[in-house]
């Protein structure tokens, strides 16, 4: 039983930390500077508090692999 309020609560502040990031400024992809939802359904993902959009799901894990560069994008 301690293991299942363990997960539950985990789950919740995760979902709570999602809530508390700052919120996209961009309305183009912050990878390939392509506009949002010109490829289809745009991903959003949270990196070190700052959401972040993303034109398709390629593009995260291309941002994965260098995040500071496309981080620097950002106003």
């Amino acid at each position: 039983m301690k293991t299942i309020l363990t997960l539950a609560a985990v789950s919740a502040l995760l979902a709570g930390a999602a809530f508390a990031a700052k919120k996209y400024p961009l309305n183009y992809c912050l990878v390939t500077d392509n506009e949002l939802g010109s490829m289809g359904k745009v991903v959003t993902k949270v990196y070190d508090g700052q959401e972040i959009k993303f034109c398709c799901k390629p593009c995260v894990a291309k941002f994965e692999k260098n995040p500071a560069k496309y981080l620097a994008k950002l106003p």
